[in-house]
């Protein structure tokens, strides 16, 4: 066994060696590393692409690799803390010394065990500091480092890991090993597995705990490192971020070392990040592309902390984190900022009626804050008292109290939603963009601020709009290094994808208003176009309709091909441990029923009786909604309650209740359903009632 895991090292070692075609470059120099490229964009693993580098600016800063990047960190930062996680009820930290040596070490590991230049290794499990020194000890070793959802079927696992020929896969737990093990026959690239929490159920050949997979490179020189960490160029691929489709298999998006150290730098020097300042909390899926560019990346690039989560953080323990923590920047999801905003209108329910009129009158004054830092208003008369007796507590309550900049992404959220947080002096900014464009491409900030608009194109980076109609609305282009290399190994999706200049087509429709703020109007897939031929933008009718209705939770807006406009709503409920929709109400909901004299607790009380009050609240909803459309054929005729929530189980949804077919950092404005899927599952149910 040592001799032929010794020659598998030697074989590995030789094969990157050859693949080594220019002199090594000493580590400390910092020079930049590119490979000969003739072409933007690649689909191939080990083709490197054309840098998008502009003359001046941003744009022009010198390509660094992961390596480079972590290096220059760990040089001037190492003993400042960089990963924290509870064991045992207290908090342990890594240096960014002792997490950069424990990358160093899982890389030799992965070359002793046979990793192969730009083959995957598959991490599957919750975050932790393994799933990072797991994710850079891959790069580090020449691999491409695959996220992997947690929720994904056995099926899904073996489709990720085979498309990526992954040598190794990297598990949270026996639950995840499980799934492995009922496809590995399936996974000819496959070398070991490694699980990095718990001892392992029993033994079996190359399935290894965290601690002996730690050791296997101990005896790899670290020069042998070294020389192949010398032969990585910032232009090839490093990372990929699987995306879900409405049909299909997923895509793999490949990231370059490039795509991933700009960002990262691009991104913190727009907000303002400070060096060694910086504090988060970690809970977001890694194998998504806004808390892999944000927990990994760019805490990396400023010497930030990252704090790991509770696994059942979106359970109910976050808050508890958050408020230990104190976090200087957090990224929610909209849904963690529903219940944060669910949860407080419940506390402020129960208070006295004094209470209530402080706590109004000091929302007052924070909306009118923020109007004026965002405007030529001025500042509120009572401000610092409403400071000392609402917004401290709150924010401190909140654990946000040191939190300079809250982020929204990664699905839709409301303007009844940011307008709450807002009359708090607590604005969240919003986020756009795709795993193609390694995360962010626009970002709503403190210096270009706009409600319901997802801000400015990120610093070095350029947005066209294609094809604008007559309202200047067209789709929404990216360019910049920020832009992806391709689809592994899917050359006509990544025809689709970028164009012959090498623009991102986004799919997304949208215009910029006087001052180059841009606003998101929805999906070029998405537009429904009704049997007398007008084309009918969806989203704006369905964001509409929950401003109007605050006890609707989902809307779909139908009628391709028909003569008139229907819709599909679901009521807000309650979600069990795992995230599956209940029959029971929210307490704002039943609250809701109750002030309009209905006594209810569930969501079939409502339905089955089609209770007279509430549909007819609704319908008067709608009627307001109906009353702004532009022409008769965005008017909504019909509608009719669904008796379950969408979710991520139902396929509705995708991980972080984003519309399924494209990844988004966002401010609210895609699908929440992939079409087909919705007209199978919902639709056809309903046509006869909906159109006869």
């Amino acid at each position: 066994s040592h001799y032929y895991t010794k020659s598998v090292f030697l074989n590995v070692l030789s094969l990157h060696l050859k693949q080594c075609d220019e002199p090594a470059i000493p580590l400390t120099t910092g020079d930049v590393r590119l490979a000969q490229a003739q072409e933007l964009w690649s689909t191939a693993r080990d083709k490197p692409v054309k840098l998008r580098m502009e003359t001046s600016g941003l744009g022009s800063e010198p390509p660094m690799t992961i390596h480079q990047m972590f290096l220059a960190t760990v040089q001037k930062y190492g003993d400042y803390p960089a990963l924290r996680v509870k064991k045992d009820g207290m908090w342990v930290s890594l240096t960014y010394k002792e997490y950069y040596q424990h990358a160093r070490a899982a890389a030799k590991s992965f070359l002793k065990l046979g990793l192969e230049r730009f083959h995957g290794v598959g991490i599957l499990g919750f975050n932790s500091p393994e799933w990072f020194i797991a994710d850079v000890g891959c790069i580090l070793a020449g691999g491409l480092a695959t996220g992997i959802y947690t929720t994904n079927s056995p099926e899904a696992c073996q489709y990720v890991a085979h498309n990526c020929e992954a040598n190794f896969l990297v598990v949270e737990n026996n639950k995840q090993l499980i799934k492995i093990l009922q496809v590995r026959d399936q996974l000819p690239h496959l070398k070991a597995i490694v699980q990095y929490k718990g001892e392992l159920e029993q033994k079996l050949p190359n399935v290894y705990t965290w601690a002996e997979f730690m050791k296997f490179g101990a005896n790899v020189p670290d020069s042998e490192l070294d020389v192949l960490i010398d032969c990585q160029k910032a232009n090839e691929c490093c990372t990929l971020i699987y995306t879900s489709g409405t049909t299909g298999n997923p895509k793999g998006a490949m990231l370059s070392h490039d795509n991933i150290t700009w960002t990262a730098s691009a991104t913190g020097h727009m907000i303002n990040l400070k060096m060694a300042e910086e504090e988060l909390v970690s809970y977001l899926p890694l194998s998504h592309v806004a808390a892999q560019v944000q927990d990994m990346w760019i805490c990396m690039r400023f010497a930030g902390i990252t704090n790991f989560a509770e696994p059942d953080a979106l359970k109910g323990s976050l808050a508890n984190t958050l408020r230990e923590v104190r976090p200087t920047s957090f990224l929610g999801v909209p849904r963690v900022w529903e219940k944060m905003q669910e949860a407080m209108k419940a506390v402020g329910a129960k208070s006295s009626v004094t209470k209530k009129k402080i706590a109004d009158w000091a929302k007052g004054i924070g909306l009118q804050l923020i109007l004026f830092l965002y405007s030529d208003s001025s500042v509120p008369w009572g401000f610092t008292l409403a400071n000392a007796l609402v917004f401290k507590n709150v924010r401190k309550a909140l654990g946000l109290d040191r939190c300079r900049t809250c982020f929204t992404g990664a699905a839709p959220i409301t303007k009844d939603t940011l307008e709450y947080f807002m009359s708090l002096y607590t604005p969240l900014f919003e986020l756009y963009g795709m795993s193609e464009s390694t995360g962010p491409h626009s970002i709503s900030w403190a210096e270009g601020y706009r409600i319901m608009s997802c801000g400015k194109v990120l610093t070095g980076c350029k947005t066209k709009l294609d094809k604008p109609n007559t309202d200047g609305t067209g789709e929404i282009c990216f360019w910049g290094r920020h832009v992806f290399m391709g689809y592994l190994n899917m050359p006509e999706k990544t025809e689709e994808a970028l164009d012959t200049d090498g623009w991102l087509h986004s799919g997304d429709l949208g215009k910029h208003d006087e001052d180059d703020f841009l606003f998101i109007t929805g999906r070029i897939k998405e537009l429904i176009i009704t049997a007398g031929g007008e084309n009918v933008p969806p989203v704006p009718i369905e964001d509409a309709l929950k401003e109007e209705v605050s006890i609707i939770s989902n809307v779909m807006l139908v009628g391709d091909k028909k003569k008139f406009l229907s819709m599909l709503l679901t009521l807000k409920c309650n979600v069990d441990d795992n995230g599956d929709p209940t029959d029971e109400l929210t307490p704002l909901v039943v609250e809701y029923c109750r002030q309009h004299g209905v006594i209810v607790s569930k969501v079939s009380e409502i339905v089955n009786k089609k209770e007279p009050t509430i549909y007819k609240t609704i319908q008067e909803g709608i009627d307001r909604v109906n009353a702004k459309a532009t022409s008769n054929a965005q008017r909504v005729q019909k509608w009719t309650i669904l008796q379950r929530d969408f979710s991520i189980s139902g396929g509705e949804l995708g991980e972080t209740s984003e519309f399924i077919d494209k990844l988004y950092l966002i401010h609210g404005w895609p699908r929440l359903l992939y079409f087909c899927k919705v007209l199978q599952k919902y639709f056809y149910n309903y046509e006869k009632h909906l159109y006869q």
